[in-house]
């Protein structure tokens, strides 16, 4: 089984995805960097109302989570690259039972989360372009009771006016890279098969769902 508490310190960590939509207008005409921090620090509040109205079913916010979440984060990418070398070695149908396994997961471990966000803030402290088209952004997002904010960066990839998250880095740990090491420990311990990571993938989500709909 995946190890519960590393999984859970990480994939569950104190803010760890927000799924933001792309604001109209020339907000972005400054430059990539300008773009991207404008992207997360405009859109962090909405992304938080959409999500946490109490007057929403938990049916309708996983719509909305897993609609946001497609839209605006790069899944495919994000998918393989957590799956590594052994993408390749993974037939198709595996292949696509394992991105709706790995979207299921993410939008189930999340959207429960976000009620626990309505008031806080976030603030951009830098934003920094990288190689090619990516360009990361530091943040911070309050904590309550005075403790120190936590520390966020947000990697995105830039196309035009197209934008996609990559990866988050919370406190200097990556979701991208702590499930690329969980998911390849799974497989070592299933003989090196995929098809071992996607029983536990499908044991995972069955009971995250059961938790929260308890």
């Amino acid at each position: 089984m995946l190890n519960r508490r590393r999984f859970l310190a990480v994939l569950l960590g104190p803010a760890f995805i927000f799924v933001l939509v792309l604001p109209p207008g020339g907000a972005f005409a400054a430059g990539s960097e300008a773009r991207a921090g404008a992207f997360i620090q405009s859109l962090f509040l909405e992304a938080i109302e959409s999500l946490t109205q109490p007057d929403t079913s938990r049916e309708e916010r996983i719509k909305r989570f897993r609609r946001l979440f497609n839209a605006h984060f790069a899944v495919r990418s994000i998918g393989k690259f957590v799956l590594g070398r052994h993408w390749r070695k993974a037939s198709k149908d595996e292949q696509a039972e394992y991105l709706n396994l790995f979207e299921d997961l993410m939008v189930v471990s999340y959207v429960d989360r976000f009620q626990r966000y309505a008031g806080k803030n976030l603030n951009i402290l830098k934003t920094r372009a990288e190689k090619g088209s990516a360009v990361t952004v530091f943040t911070e997002i309050t904590r309550p009771g005075g403790a120190k904010p936590a520390q966020v960066l947000w990697r995105i990839g830039a196309r035009g006016e197209i934008m996609k998250i990559l990866d988050v880095i919370v406190e200097g740990v990556s979701m991208s890279q702590t499930l690329r090491s969980d998911f390849g420990s799974i497989i070592r311990r299933k003989n090196g098969k995929v098809s071992g990571l996607l029983k536990e993938l499908r044991v995972k989500t069955a009971s995250l769902k059961a938790e929260k709909s308890n």
